[in-house]
């Protein structure tokens, strides 16, 4: 995950959203819904990707907003 992307994620009894290399979280919600719209939300404003992970820490889904690094028709 290239620096400035956000990532989504499970910790403790709560999801949290952060700029990855940042270690404090920027948004905290009790459901990951909520989360997951203030990441994406963040991310589309920064232009950059986000990452949401499912509770167990493996990947769930990607999105990129802007900056699509490959060149993919269609």
């Amino acid at each position: 995950m290239p620096a400035g992307d956000i990532e989504t994620y499970f910790h403790g009894t709560e999801w949290h959203c952060r700029v990855e290399g940042g270690s404090t979280p920027f948004h905290t919600s009790d459901t990951k819904a909520r989360a997951v719209a203030a990441g994406k939300d963040r991310a589309k404003a920064d232009a950059v990707e986000h990452i949401v992970k499912n509770k167990d820490g493996q990947i769930g889904e990607r999105s990129t907003y802007g900056h699509d690094p490959r060149n993919v028709p269609g």
